[in-house]
């Protein structure tokens, strides 16, 4: 099985907001895009959240959720996993990113938002050792964007979601 490496994040130095989702699954590692899957709701939450038009380029929503202080990133670096769900990832192959590095170049991140349980999961057991030492950090989890999760109404999420505009 392949071993799938995910996106460096997209972060200004300034970055107030870090959200985290798991690992990309295969449109988006196909489109080399953050939440490329077309049912994926990530985008049309943070255009209904943050006003950022969601049929704008790529490249242009992603700038514009930099340059208003909004970090995105995955808390695996790599792993192996058939498919796109998080269940099926293999945790012996798990590599979780180097959050140290990140926190000590984004001083300013004060809140990480966790897209799914999956993502919170695997940052608080494997990468909350990474975090500065002394420096608190507001940590939650939302509810996953992932069209996986459509148990869940787009309005319940997007109440949710309301959190990283606070």
């Amino acid at each position: 099985m392949q071993r799938l490496e995910a996106f460096p994040p997209i972060a200004a130095p300034e970055a107030h907001t870090l959200i985290l989702g798991s690992m990309p699954g295969i449109a988006s590692l196909a489109a080399a895009q953050y939440y490329a899957h077309p049912r994926n709701l990530f985008w049309p939450l943070i255009e209904r959240v943050l006003g950022i038009c969601v049929t704008v380029p790529y490249s242009d929503r992603t700038a514009a959720l930099a340059e208003r202080g909004y970090a995105l990133w995955d808390v695996l670096a790599a792993c192996v996993r058939p498919g796109s769900l998080d269940a099926d990832i293999d945790p012996a192959t798990a590599e979780i990113n180097d959050f140290a590095e990140f926190f000590a170049t984004h001083h300013a991140v004060a809140r990480v938002f966790f897209n799914g349980t999956h993502a919170a999961k695997l940052f608080r057991r494997q990468a909350s050792t990474m975090l500065p030492g002394g420096r608190v950090l507001q940590l939650q989890q939302l509810p996953s964007t992932s069209p996986a999760n459509a148990s869940i109404p787009f309005e319940r999420k997007l109440e949710a979601w309301r959190a990283i505009a606070a």
